[in-house]
């Protein structure tokens, strides 16, 4: 099923499948305690010996599956369909430190590089300037782009790399360019990665750590098929009417799978796969790993793991007995020929920002209740009857075979009070807390009930002698909890009340007895407004040398819900600038900077691929000392001016679609 038909009935309802559950209650026969494992548990999960093994496990899954009981659930998890005839600095908010994530524009040497509706452009912002450069298909020539979403970009060296899914070509398309030091873009090859889409509403596929490029990708298996047809696999496509052959990348000696075994009964069987490619010259050498589980999932990539959570999807709230979502937590080390490690858990948690793997060798999980969903917008809304949550800390030397469960002591979970009213979720970890609030982000609309109120847990705390200790403390808030950012170690909260969007910095309080609570500062209102992204890369913040800094997000009128930045550019970028704490405020002071309009051109620009901003259209841009809007096909740019009255003014833009089209 293709994302926009998705899209279309999704956009009528979105109803939350998941059972609820209440934290605490294992499902599992409860093992020794953690703290008093040895070395008697297999440090890492078990990999099939030989093809034939694997080809064997297959098979008695394909006799035991009950197809007419299945039929239905499987329409959405088909498998992929027939085929057709060095470091950059991140430019985007990013979830971890030298992490880079696939966006919509990047950065390389003295141009823009952007991706959208199909086609990649670059833009010179070099020796000050502000000029379009270059247009191209963001697919291989020979082939039209139709059957695909492009929706991330990545820059690795010289190499420009556009990450999307391809429903004609059967898998995740990876496409690759040559920049020149002039700007333009030179096509150079496609490969496909085998894969179901990945997409998700808030994640993204594709990271880049160093020169090494890190795809997931899950890979449902169809029981229907031939086994190598479930594996995965690239080929470099040539054209349409020579796609190349598929080649498998995976052999069973790097299928792994835990202790207990899968019934494909009781859910779809997924590979979730883990793959990591060099550029040399054009060309990707790329290598996977990959581990059995439940379809559901949610995943998260540190600097050196990827984290699955695979858990069964969940259709309806009809359970009445609220058992425990019972789930495994897959560890997959970036190097493919070292084994992943595995952990019995449950719930699940709401998106990747829910995941920290601490320095202090720990990992660490906000959950709700509710399993993963076959949805790409599972982690937009939540039944808020529904919405218990729990935060599970755990040491990642007790990573096995899986085997054990998280469960087995209950000092690893620490149950949490979820948010009223909200079904849209919103976490960070910031500093040693954890920051949680909800609003209705994606589906809210103007005048609409909203939650009032901020959590702040600090996690990595513990009680003193003599000391009161308070590790969770909650802030009332005059606008629901859309997005949480950090502005070095201070959260803002960023949220809509009454038509208006605000911007509230917090004073997050020790935990032990200091005469302190966190509270929240003064609020910065935009009046009329709503955010114009949700992404994560919409807002970005840069910090100055006196402990303050400059932020930007984009803004749409009041009451815009957020898909509709599916199909809209926003109205303009707002610009402010945080002061730190210091002795006439506690909590730092916002000041309105500016804001850049998008002057909403309707632009016929011809579009034959990937016609809708699934990832945004807008984007706030500090490189080194500019600043600038990215509006759709606009880019103005702005100074800052500087006394007593400091306000940004623009000096120019650039509609950089219109002047190529023009000059082609």
């Amino acid at each position: 099923m293709s994302r926009s038909h998705l899209a279309l009935g999704a956009m009528g309802m979105f109803v939350l499948f998941g059972l609820a559950i209440t934290f605490l209650a294992s499902p599992y026969a409860a093992p020794p305690p953690l703290s008093a494992l040895g070395g008697e548990a297999e440090k890492s999960l078990r990999a099939f010996g030989s093809e034939a093994e694997f080809n064997a496990w297959f098979q008695a899954k394909k006799a035991a599956y009950n197809a007419v009981a299945r039929r239905s659930l499987m329409q959405d998890a088909a498998a992929p369909a027939a085929a057709e005839g060095s470091e950059t600095k991140s430019i985007t908010n990013t979830q971890s430190a030298g992490v880079d994530e696939g966006g919509i524009v990047k950065l390389h040497k003295n141009h823009l590089v952007i991706l959208r509706r199909g086609r990649l452009f670059t833009v010179k912002i070099g020796d000050g300037a502000l000029d379009p450069v270059d247009m191209r298909d963001a697919f291989a020539p020979g082939s039209d782009g139709r059957g695909a979403w492009y929706d991330e970009l990545l820059i690795s060296g010289d190499a420009v790399i556009v990450i999307g899914y391809s429903y004609a070509k059967g898998g995740t398309e990876l496409t690759l360019f040559r920049i020149g030091e002039d700007g333009r873009l030179a096509y150079q090859s496609t490969y496909v990665l085998r894969a179901n889409d990945y997409y998700s509403s808030r994640n993204y596929a594709s990271r880049l750590i160093g020169d090494t490029l890190i795809f997931y990708a899950p890979l449902y298996l169809h029981f229907g098929a031939d086994p190598a047809q479930s594996l995965p696999a690239l080929r470099r496509w040539q054209d349409t009417k020579n796609p190349g052959e598929f080649q498998q990348i995976v052999p069973a000696t790097r299928i792994y799978r835990a202790a207990d075994d899968l019934d494909p009964n009781d859910g779809v069987i997924a590979l979730h796969s883990v793959t990591t490619c060099r550029i040399a010259d054009g060309a990707l050498n790329c290598a996977a790993s990959a581990v059995l589980g439940h379809a559901g999932r949610e995943f998260y990539v540190a600097r050196n793991a990827v984290y699955v959570w695979s858990a069964p999807w969940h259709y309806g709230h009809g359970d009445a007995k609220k058992e425990p979502v019972g789930a495994s937590l897959f560890r997959l080390p970036l190097n493919s020929e070292a084994a992943p490690t595995a952990l019995k858990v449950f719930g699940s948690p709401i998106d990747q920002f829910s995941f920290l793997e601490s320095e202090d060798a720990h990992l660490n999980v906000l959950l709700r209740a509710d399993g993963p969903l076959a949805s790409m917008w599972a982690a937009e809304e939540a039944d808020p009857d529904r919405q218990e949550l729990a935060f599970l800390r755990v040491p990642l030397a007790v990573f096995g075979d899986g085997s054990t469960s998280a469960a087995a002591a209950r000092e690893n979970y620490t149950p949490l009070p979820a948010p009223e009213n909200g079904g849209s979720l919103q976490n960070r970890y910031i500093g040693d807390a954890l920051v949680y609030g909800a609003g209705q982000t994606w589906w809210g609309r103007k005048g609409q009930a909203v939650p009032s109120a901020a959590y702040v847990f600090h996690w990595k705390s513990k009680p003193v002698e003599k000391w009161a200790y308070a590790p969770l403390q909650k802030v009332p808030l005059p606008h629901s909890v859309d997005r949480i950012e950090a502005l070095g170690e201070t959260p803002l909260l960023v949220g809509t009340q009454g038509g208006d969007l605000y911007f509230t910095p917090l004073l997050v309080a020790s935990p032990h007895a200091s005469g302190l609570t966190s509270e929240a500062g003064d609020s910065f209102k935009l009046p009329n407004a709503a955010q114009g992204e949700t992404r994560s890369h919409g807002f970005f913040y840069k910090p100055d040398a006196a402990g303050g800094g400059l932020l930007g997000l984009p803004f749409a009128g009041s009451g815009r819900q957020g898909w509709r930045q599916l199909q809209q550019t926003s109205s303009g970028v707002v610009f402010l600038r945080y002061t730190r704490p210091d002795a006439n405020s506690r909590f730092g002071k916002l000041a309105r900077l500016g804001i850049l309009t998008a002057t909403d051109k309707k632009t016929n620009d011809r579009c034959i691929a990937s016609c809708a901003d699934w990832y945004g259209n807008s984007r706030p841009l500090f490189i080194a000392n500019r600043l600038f809007a990215l509006m759709g096909y606009e880019i103005a740019e702005g100074v800052e001016d500087q006394g007593e009255n400091q306000r940004i003014r623009e000096v120019r833009r650039v509609d950089f679609y219109r002047q190529l089209a023009k000059e082609s």
